[in-house]
């Protein structure tokens, strides 16, 4: 309780006395913040047990009793107290809050405490305060508590303030006893409260008007973060958590006060009035710290409900496994996912042979295997990673550029991971260009995001459109790119151009790519402004289109990068009418671009390849050697180690049927990951009889070494043999390897490219990566009777962009109709 001189006032001159101290409180300019709410709490105390006792000795109640020992007035009456709850319990009166008090009874003497209950309740009616009371002995309210999970969340925060200590005290410790006992059951009944309300009310860390109460992030949740706490049965991480809801009460006084109304509604009109009594620049400012409180408490709760439900499970599991194991304590299993990471218990974290401070790329690898495996990265995880890994050399290895695009490529798991980097400060980390956009609000109606986030919706809506391009890792980063310079002044797709050319250079992508990227950033709006408000059967509208994107390549990336825009902006952003404007405008445009023929590509052998090619004709077998390859530093950087970009494969072996399922297939088995693959007939010298056919792979273990290379000698010669049944054993492995949920990743596309070369049938893959694909497409492409003269492969993050030149049996083209059966079968099987 206060001894201000203001409590004085308000306890001995009654409602007129603590109206005038409350109102210099609140106009007082030197506090705010906690020291305001919490003089406001302990001078309505005051007020409230100068209240109860005047009406305790005008005999409203029983028997007095000599003073509390906590030092309650003399006078107060036993077997009745007045209790705080809800947020007065906590001591956190805002301007316009509401009263919560409960008035509690031993059921002695009804009629007495009815009297005293109105000698509580009109004098503050009186001063049109806002009051939600209640009458209850100790039982009646640990009653209704178990029916109302918000008469139990209320009465967890109770708070003495005057009479019967003891009976306060009593009802405080059952009813904690009650929360703690019945955990399991009403710990569930508050997750789906929780998300009930966010449903309705949104995210508070993207609304332009948004409650600060009762949106998910709000002090609602912060409050159900308190009650887990005070179940012992987990707890919210707490770093930036009390600051958190700090902020978001210092928001809620001022706009109390700005209003002069009891609202949580942030609305615009009056954002600007709220910034300058918080002493903030501009409401922009303003809606970014109230974003910034959001993010820290709505992460909180989905860390804390995920330790619940995690809790509860074993809970529930436990006595059942000691039973099975005899009382022995169950040892959590681990499923390995990448290099350093594994799964556990529903999560994400690091293995334990895992040394993040030597290992740049391990959080990059983790978020990536997170995503795509559809599992959350833990907090343990993220917070070591946080704590111990070294910053990414510039450029980027090739490893952490290739994790960053199969992390983008991940669908909507990718939201969930990216936001528990972000609130370790992992994000802004890896790219500081982030920091500018991050919770910036957007004050336009078609938006419904802040710019971070719209970035992040716009990959996970470009992830969707991977198949429909050849370069799905520049169509991903663009995606995160495109709004950029939104942190910047000026013309934000100008600025941005700007920043995507540093970004696209410092992760990793060379020169041309960087070109690329930093157009479709800068053109990014061009294809949706020029097909809405231009004339699109102006020749020279067009050809200005043409000039700007300069290839078919770039088209078909801006074409899926608009789209991709558009939908993750908001349901207004993007309709029939414009996508076929749109449609139109690109293929007028592509009409202009068109006339490039393209052929597949001649290379001449190096001398290591003919070397290989000689022996397998020698032997009549296949020929393999591994070797490390390297890339040397980009230009202007200073000469360091080569950047290790995983394992060059050559094989040679005499050409014969089902050579690329053979050697897809042991490579799968093997575990390892196919970044690109090219499968060609190789010239012989003169004088060397025979056909060869030459394998030049790029692989890396999943996770764990590599394979000898004679073993996989050894299991290709099998396979080429038919002694080894390649499909048998992947489907065994797959059986025995546990089910995720996994991304939603869209469906495979197997195209005919017309035109594309004189001599063979090209058919386009475009698919999710995946262990074994490889083998999938060579087997079926073997069913379907074709020869497969050479083939071109590469692994995009998790996308695998595939191109195969097929000829009939007798080494021509395949006919139009022949050549779309043949892709039509091969999607079928990728579908299967």
């Amino acid at each position: 309780m206060t001894s201000t001189r203001e409590g004085t006032e308000a306890e001995h001159s009654g409602p007129s006395g603590y109206a005038a101290a409350r109102l210099r409180l609140l106009t007082e300019g030197a506090r705010s913040g906690p020291p305001r709410r919490s003089a406001l709490s302990g001078l309505t105390d005051d007020w409230l047990a100068g209240l109860f006792g005047a009406g305790a000795r005008d005999g409203a109640a029983g028997p007095q009793s000599r003073k509390d020992a906590d030092g309650a007035r003399e006078g107060a009456p036993r077997g009745v107290s007045l209790v705080a709850v809800g947020g007065y319990g906590r001591g956190e009166l805002s301007p316009r809050s509401d009263l919560d008090l409960l008035l509690l009874h031993d059921g002695g003497d009804p009629a007495a405490v009815a009297a005293l209950a109105d000698r509580l309740w009109y004098p503050v009616w009186d001063l049109g305060l806002s009051l939600d009371h209640s009458v209850r002995t100790p039982a009646e309210a640990r009653r209704t508590a178990g029916e109302d999970l918000k008469v139990q969340l209320g009465l967890l925060d109770a708070r003495h303030l005057a009479g019967d200590l003891g009976l306060t005290a009593g009802l405080r410790s059952a009813v904690l006893a009650d929360w703690r006992n019945q955990a399991p059951k009403r710990l569930p009944e508050l997750q789906e409260l929780c998300a009930e309300r966010a449903e309705r009310q949104g995210e508070l860390q993207y609304l332009l008007e948004p409650d600060l109460k009762e949106a998910r992030g709000g002090l609602r949740d912060a409050t159900a973060l308190r009650a887990v706490a005070a179940s012992w049965l987990a707890d919210a991480p707490r770093e930036g958590l009390d600051d958190a809801r700090r902020r978001l009460l210092d928001v809620r006084d001022a706009l109390h006060l700005a209003t002069g109304r009891a609202t949580d509604r942030l609305a615009l009109q009056e954002q600007d009035q709220v910034a300058a009594e918080l002493g903030l620049l501009d409401a922009d400012t303003l809606l970014r710290q109230v974003y910034e409180a959001a993010r820290v408490i709505a992460y909180a709760s989905d860390v804390t409900w995920r330790e619940v439900g995690r809790v509860l499970r074993s809970r529930a599991v436990r006595p059942r496994l000691r039973a099975m194991l005899g009382g022995g304590k169950p040892v959590a299993e681990r499923s390995p996912l990448a290099e350093g990471v594994v799964e556990q218990d529903g999560e994400v974290v690091l293995a334990r042979a895992a040394r993040p401070e030597r290992d740049p790329v391990l959080p990059l690898r983790a978020a990536a295997a997170a995503a795509q495996a559809g599992l959350p990265l833990s907090l343990h995880a993220v917070r070591r990673l946080a704590g111990a890994v070294r910053p990414l050399p510039t450029p980027w290895p090739a490893e952490a550029r290739e994790q960053l695009v199969t992390l983008l490529g991940s669908g909507r798991p990718t939201i969930e991971v990216w936001e528990a980097l972000e609130a370790e400060g992992l994000i802004t980390r890896l790219l500081p260009d982030w920091e500018r956009v991050r919770c910036r609000p957007q004050r336009n109606a078609v938006h419904i995001w802040t710019v971070d986030r719209h970035l992040i919706e716009t990959a996970v809506r470009a992830s969707e459109f991977t198949r429909r391009v050849s370069r799905p890792d520049l169509l991903l980063v663009a995606a995160l790119l495109h709004d950029i310079g939104k942190g910047w002044p000026g013309d934000h797709s100008v600025a941005g151009e700007i920043i995507a050319r540093d970004v696209a250079a410092r992760i990793g992508f060379d020169r041309s790519d960087v070109a690329v990227l930093a157009a479709l950033v800068r053109h990014h709006l061009l294809l949706v402004e020029t097909a809405t408000r231009r004339d699109l059967e102006d020749p020279a509208t067009v050809r200005a289109v043409a000039e700007a994107v300069g290839s078919q390549s770039t088209l078909e990336l801006l074409h899926a990068l608009t789209e991709a825009d558009a939908l993750a902006t908001g349901p207004a952003a993007w309709s029939s009418w414009r996508g076929s404007l749109v449609a139109d405008l690109v293929k007028r445009v592509s009409g202009v671009l068109s006339g490039d023929f393209l052929d597949e590509p001649e290379a001449a052998p190096t001398a290591e390849q003919e070397r290989l090619a000689i022996e397998a004709v020698a032997t009549g077998g296949p020929v393999l050697a591994l070797r490390a390859q390297t890339e040397p530093p980009a230009q202007d950087q200073p000469a360091a180690d080569p950047e290790p970009l995983g394992v060059e494969l050559l094989i040679a072996v005499p050409d014969q049927p089902g050579v690329l399922p053979a050697v897809a297939g042991v490579l799968a088995m093997h575990r390892l990951t196919v970044r690109t693959a090219e499968l060609r007939a190789l010239e012989l010298p003169d004088g060397v009889e025979g056909a060869v056919l030459l394998l030049d792979w790029r692989v890396a273990a999943e996770y764990g070494s590599l394979p000898q290379a004679v073993r996989l000698r050894a299991d290709l010669v099998r396979a080429l043999d038919g002694s080894l049944d390649i499909a048998g054993r992947l489907a065994e492995r797959d059986a025995a390897y546990p089910r995720r949920r996994g991304v939603v990743a869209p469906p495979p596309r197997v195209t005919v490219a017309s035109a594309a070369s004189r001599h063979a049938t090209v058919i386009e893959v475009r698919a999710q990566d995946a262990p074994g694909l490889l083998f999938r497409i060579g087997r079926a492409l073997e069913d379907a009777g074709v020869r497969v003269r050479s083939a071109h492969a590469s692994t995009l993050g998790a996308n695998a962009v595939d191109a195969f030149y097929v000829t009939g049996p007798e080494g021509a083209p395949l006919p139009g109709e022949d050549a779309a059966a043949v892709a039509r079968k091969l999607e079928e099987a990728l579908r299967g």
